[in-house]
């Protein structure tokens, strides 16, 4: 299979209409470039819009965007969705005529922000502003807006709210494409927009005293005295106009956030609020299928990939599996309702949705598919060592053990590549075998053998020896030797030659899965060969001093805001933070750690899904990505996940046993963590600064280990 010239923006499942991210990868005929002979010149792309300013609030199914002084101008992204739909386009506000001069917009939580702006009074001599705005917005849909008079005068102006709309799909404004504005009419208090799919309508309360349908205008005439206040809430609601399925909806009322909400002491004051807002930042993301409101999973990210992308779910619920197994059941439960369960001609069963993703300027496209079928069987193990009742997981295991079967077809020369390529392709038109697709199937396999021969199904020994052989023949042809003593190979071309290049998806090589009585699997590298690979993640071509940049700076094809070639994804430094700590590392998992906390800082706690791979250096901020989604749910629980990782708490709950053995270097001082969950009950542990660990809260039908 040849593969294509640019690949695509990643698919979300179970949106209403696909969501993604421009094409990271530039056409292969450049647009605007001069026609040459026969061919006419293609016309300009559209410029997709960069967020890395925006405010973005998020709620699942909901979010909005703006401007940091909280205007929305139809620009770019600006306005109020809802189901991957542009409610509300714009919503300008002037107070006589002016606009407020901007002094303050930030979001105060995921799903909320605030926006603070002031205005002189006209005529008046006062230097200071005797008028301040706020706006208080939810994703949802509500703002409210308040005038305040703090001067000596009455203040008695007009108030006016220029609102529109286009009822665009997100889709087509990640592609830069704005379409028109629809003409609105006069509703009841507000403004109502007619499309061929959908409506929107725009309420205010109190009413206004004039409506202007064909400005779409909504003006009420102030008196505010001094000390005063007024305030005026406006609601955007969106309405289907044809029958259908019902998409996925948020977090119900009622629903509690499916983990426990824990609480971080650290001698580091950093630690505490990157996790709290990471998981505040996941909290924004989640969605329940319709019928199945408790079954909770996190979209992908936001604004980008707002919906289930099943392979970043699935790392998401793993990573948030100290706070309980909660999100696990829910996201293995709706992504079991979505596995291919009869194969199609010539393609294999039992896998996940997933698309193609791109790989770099120097290794070929990842499956997710592959992925994500894959880490199935690994979320479902280390949900049920975390505590997952054994009627759940003996619920979910005829799926896990159709998603090996997906493994066991999906061999070629020994290596595991594309499952959802058709069966004769893999073998008649071969690609690369990637390392780290390699280090998930070895770990499914290793962690489907425990499950199965737990539950008493046949095939784990079967599995178990096919991971040995699996490591063998991986040590034998994925390790290149060079002057610093060698390195994984970061794949195999067809024809068994190593792809050379050094990227951070070699961490994945670290990451060998809970195991019983709280230890770790078998690695495909051998302690030597895990110790080089630790010397080369904290090397400065990797390094960025803000985490780990996908491709080494010394490749000629580095760029800082490659998506793989260069940026920094905070997915990975997070795992190899842990992975580098489990296996005995932790002075170079505490350098990682301090870069990903000084990044976290300046982003104010709230870490994108990427950044630029710039070399850290006094006085200059982390470079923000353009294109990265804020919130994502790998970023937030992968951040979270790091300051966890360092108390070490590996438990093995059907085993009665929690082995608890943090990071010796305590690199983050004394830490003490609690609300995590083991076996279903609160679990605390306090890591003192020589990281000596002592447990000070867990079930009782536990022994601890260390």
């Amino acid at each position: 299979m040849r593969p294509p010239q640019a690949m695509p923006a990643e698919s979300v499942v179970g949106a209403p209409r696909p969501v993604g991210r421009p094409d990271p990868v530039p056409p292969a005929t450049p647009a605007g470039a001069p026609a040459g002979p026969g061919r006419p010149a293609a016309p300009p792309r559209p410029q997709p819009p960069a967020v890395h300013h925006a405010v973005i609030c998020v709620n699942a199914p909901a979010m909005a965007a703006s401007g940091p002084d909280g205007q929305l101008r139809g620009h770019g992204l600006h306005g109020f969705y809802r189901n991957g739909v542009r409610a509300l386009a714009r919503m300008e506000l002037r107070l006589g005529g002016m606009e407020p001069l901007p002094l303050q917009g930030a979001l105060t939580s995921t799903a909320q922000a605030r926006f603070l702006g002031a205005v002189r009074l006209p005529g008046d001599l006062d230097p200071d502003p005797a008028l301040t705005v706020e706006r208080l917005r939810h994703a949802d849909g509500v703002e409210t807006i308040v005038v305040r008079n703090t001067g000596a005068r009455p203040a008695r102006l007009p108030l006016e709210i220029a609102v529109g709309t286009d009822l665009g799909p997100v889709a087509e404004i990640a592609a830069g494409h704005r379409p028109a504005d629809l003409p609105g009419q006069v509703q009841s208090a507000g403004l109502r927009w007619t499309g061929p799919l959908h409506s929107a309508v725009v309420s205010a309360k109190p009413s206004p005293h004039a409506v202007l349908a064909g400005a779409g205008v909504l003006r009420w005439d102030l008196e505010v005295q001094p000390g005063a206040r007024w305030s005026v809430e406006l609601r955007t609601e969106l309405e289907s106009a044809a029958a259908g399925p019902r998409p996925p909806g948020g977090r119900g009322t009622g629903v509690p956030l499916p983990w426990s909400e824990p609480e971080v002491r650290s001698d580091d004051s950093r630690a505490a609020p990157l996790v709290s807002r990471s998981l505040d930042a996941l909290g924004g993301l989640l969605f329940a299928d319709p019928d199945r409101p408790t079954d909770l999973y996190p979209a992908s990210g936001a604004p980008w990939r707002f919906g289930l992308a099943p392979a970043d779910a699935l790392w998401a619920a793993r990573l948030t599996l100290p706070l309980g197994t909660r999100l696990a059941a829910g996201t293995l439960r709706a992504l079991a309702r979505r596995q291919q369960l009869a194969p199609a001609p010539g393609r294999t069963g039992g896998l996940l949705p997933g698309a193609l993703r791109h790989g770099g300027p120097e290794l070929p496209p990842t499956c997710t598919a592959t992925e994500a079928t894959l880490l199935f069987v690994t979320v479902l193990a280390e949900s049920w060592r975390w505590g997952l009742p054994r009627a759940e997981v003996a619920e979910l295991l005829p799926a896990a053990e159709r998603a090996l079967a997906a493994l066991h077809e999906g061999l070629v020369d020994g290596f595991v590549t594309d499952l959802s390529r058709p069966v004769e392709e893999r073998s008649a038109h071969p690609v690369a075998a990637r390392a780290e697709v390699q280090a998930q199937a070895h770990r499914a396999a290793l962690h489907g053998a425990e499950l199965l021969e737990a539950f008493g199904r046949p095939g784990a020994a079967d599995w178990r020896s096919w991971a040995a052989e699996l490591r063998g023949r991986f040590r034998e042809r994925f390790w290149i030797d060079d002057l610093s003593g060698g390195r994984p190979a970061a794949g195999l071309a067809p024809g068994g030659q190593a792809l050379p290049a050094v990227a951070s998806s070699l961490v994945h090589l670290l990451d060998t899965g809970l195991a019983a009585d709280g230890g770790r699997h078998e690695s495909l590298l051998d302690r030597e060969q895990t110790r080089l690979l630790a010397q080369r993640l904290v090397a400065p071509e990797l390094d960025s001093g803000w985490g780990l940049r996908t491709l080494s700076a010394k490749s000629p094809r580095f760029n800082p805001l490659g998506h793989r070639g260069g940026a920094v994804r905070v997915h990975e430094t997070a795992l190899a933070i842990a992975g580098l700590a489990e296996a005995g590392h932790e002075n170079e998992a505490g350098t990682l750690l301090e870069g990903l906390l000084a990044a976290a800082a300046h982003f104010e706690g709230r870490l994108p899904e990427m950044y630029a791979g710039e070399q850290r250096t006094s006085g200059c901020p982390p470079v923000p990505h353009p294109a990265a989604c804020r919130p994502a749910a790998v970023s937030a629980a992968g951040a979270a996940h790091a300051v966890f990782a360092l108390a070490g708490v590996r438990p093995d709950v059907p085993g009665g046993r929690v082995l608890v053995r943090p990071a010796s270097t305590a690199p983050l001082g004394e830490l003490e963590l609690t609300g995590l969950r083991v076996a279903g009950e609160p679990f605390s542990v306090r890591v003192s600064r020589i990281g000596v660990a002592m447990v000070e809260e867990a079930s009782a039908d536990l022994q601890l280990a260390r």
